[in-house]
């Protein structure tokens, strides 16, 4: 079955908005083996709306049409969507009944234009919203099935995955997919994908796709038609030979995980604390490690040394080590490591020093990073040449992620 989503809305077609919503049922359909081939953003016009739905019935059979329910005199959508398809609008009478009680009782006063959102597609079905006031609606017209669905993403997705699956199911008669996603860092997209299909040789039972984000590359394996047993079989299998051959760049696996999650997980899984003395990322590590729930558990405290005098005022660094090795040394990033260790406390102690540019640094080019962890026995550096092209903010964060992943690999070998 082809699909296509008509995103409504005169912010998208400006640019001051970023359109999540396609993305997102994009992705819900992909699950359903539903081929979205076709995207288009059309403004707040109703002779537009109406001109893309009539576009779109020429070559999908499945059209959504999201945005533009509210209860504004910009909000056309539902009565574009109507003329379309040459049908009215219903008011769903019990619908705009609760709806009334729910303002009486929360003493708020309701705007007549609420009205407006408790109308649905004559000859079609209304689809209740969650979290949200205005309704949607799906209708049927011979080999067509048209659904309408509010813009606001949060009210977008819980009607999405509460009121619409159930439908989306008796379309494609139960039929899905299954999938996994497989997440690296460090990894170039194109060297990552064909050591992928080398690993995974000719076989076509599970394919491999790819998507770059600004911290990883994840890699969505999907399995088709088959019983769900023997796909979870399939699954296994696959990510089994891709990590046992590239899990230097792996660190998990699953929708929405992340590697300082993973990170934070594996330290209170072993009791463990960290702390981080940090010089070119300026405390974008110790940021992105506090961003997951319950990082009070492990992260002890931090430092940011950004100039090389604090290396030795706050951290007791040595000058002497510091003019022997330069500022940017493993044998720097080291001792930063180890006395963060020491001064908070932590098992863990990560030290970060490097040029992120745009100028190079006395003989160090822009790239160059160090990285180093300290736990008490050993003291571990590594180097990174990162590329000058990815920009001075992409250095920062592609050398934080290492450093995590460094961590994780780590904390992988001790559990």
């Amino acid at each position: 079955m082809n699909a296509e989503i008509i995103s409504v809305g005169t912010e998208l077609t400006l640019g001051e908005i970023t359109n999540t919503n396609a993305r997102f049922l994009a992705d819900q359909l992909r699950q359903f083996d539903i081929h979205n081939y076709w995207q288009t953003t059309v403004d707040d016009q109703k002779e537009r709306i109406v001109t893309a739905i009539r576009q779109a019935k020429q070559r999908a059979q499945l059209i959504f049409i999201c945005g533009g329910l509210g209860p504004t005199a910009d909000d056309v959508t539902m009565a574009s969507v109507a003329q379309a398809l040459n049908t009215d609008l219903v008011l769903d009478d019990m619908y705009w009944a609760t709806v009334q009680d729910d303002f009486r009782q929360r003493h708020l006063t309701l705007s007549p234009e609420n009205i407006r959102q408790a109308y649905y597609l004559k000859g079609g079905q209304a689809l209740t919203n969650p979290v949200g006031l205005a309704l949607g609606s799906i209708f049927s017209d011979h080999d067509h099935t048209y659904v309408v669905l509010p813009g606001p993403p949060r009210e977008f997705q819980a009607m999405v995955t509460q009121s619409l699956r159930p439908h989306l199911e008796k379309l494609t008669s139960g039929r899905t997919i299954m999938n996994r996603v497989l997440h690296f860092v460090g990894y170039p997209e194109s060297t990552l994908m064909d050591d992928i299909q080398k690993v995974m040789g000719t076989q076509t039972k599970v394919i491999a796709t790819s998507y770059v984000q600004p911290d990883e590359t994840q890699v969505r394996l999907t399995v088709f038609d088959c019983p769900m047993d023997v796909a979870q079989q399939r699954l296994d299998q696959a990510e089994e030979q891709i990590v046992s051959e590239l899990g230097s760049y792996y660190f998990g696996s699953g929708e929405g995980l992340t590697l300082a999650s993973q990170v934070v997980k594996h330290l209170k899984q072993l009791g463990m604390t960290i702390s981080a003395a940090e010089s070119l990322t300026a405390g974008l590590f110790q940021s992105t490690i506090c961003s997951v729930p319950g990082a009070s558990e492990v992260f002890t405290g931090g430092f940011v040394t950004y100039a090389t005098e604090m290396k030795t005022k706050l951290l007791g660094i040595p000058e002497e080590l510091i003019n022997e090795h330069s500022v940017v040394s493993g044998e720097v990033a080291g001792a930063m490591a180890q006395h963060s260790r020491q001064l908070t406390g932590a098992n863990l102690g990560i030290g970060f020093t490097g040029v992120a540019g745009p100028d190079g640094l006395a003989g160090h080019p822009v790239g160059e990073v160090w990285i180093g962890i300290a736990n008490g026995q050993q003291t571990i550096t590594k180097q990174l040449h990162l590329s000058q092209q990815m920009g001075r903010q992409a250095i920062r964060q592609q050398s934080v992620q290492r450093g995590l992943l460094a961590i994780e690999h780590l904390l992988k070998s001790l559990n």
